[in-house]
């Protein structure tokens, strides 16, 4: 069974810096695509950072400049670990993040399928 555990939250000043991880095990198709999500309650998730099935990387606007996502998937075909650096955080970038992974092109697309993987998600308070 394919497995997606998010570490690295935790509470920061603004203008700080964290680095996410995801740890992603069992055979995922390296045809799907991978990427972070972060969900603020009451709003509806969106997409922060992903790498689509051609391995090309989009950013959320919100993020651009700020946030570098990266994997590393050369242990073996049955792990893999997903990072998202994130530098001059701001309180608006408080959210619960959130790591998956399938067969989608787009955050749009990962929020329609029923088929992928989600991760239980990591939270990130930026605060003063």
């Amino acid at each position: 069974a394919v497995e997606l555990v998010e570490s690295g939250g935790g509470s920061i000043e603004p203008g700080g810096s964290l680095t996410l991880s995801c740890a992603v095990s069992g055979y995922v198709y390296r045809a799907y695509s991978m990427g972070w999500f972060r969900q603020v309650p009451g709003k509806e998730r969106e997409g922060v950072a992903y790498f689509d099935s051609d391995e090309r990387v989009t950013y959320a606007d919100s993020v651009k400049g700020r946030f570098t996502i990266s994997k590393d998937s050369a242990k073996s075909s049955l792990s893999n670990t997903l990072y998202l650096e994130m530098n001059s955080l701001n309180p608006e970038d408080t959210a619960m993040y959130i790591c998956a992974a399938g067969p989608w092109q787009t955050p749009a697309q990962a929020l329609e399928t029923e088929f992928g993987y989600w991760g239980r998600g990591t939270q990130v308070t930026v605060s003063s």
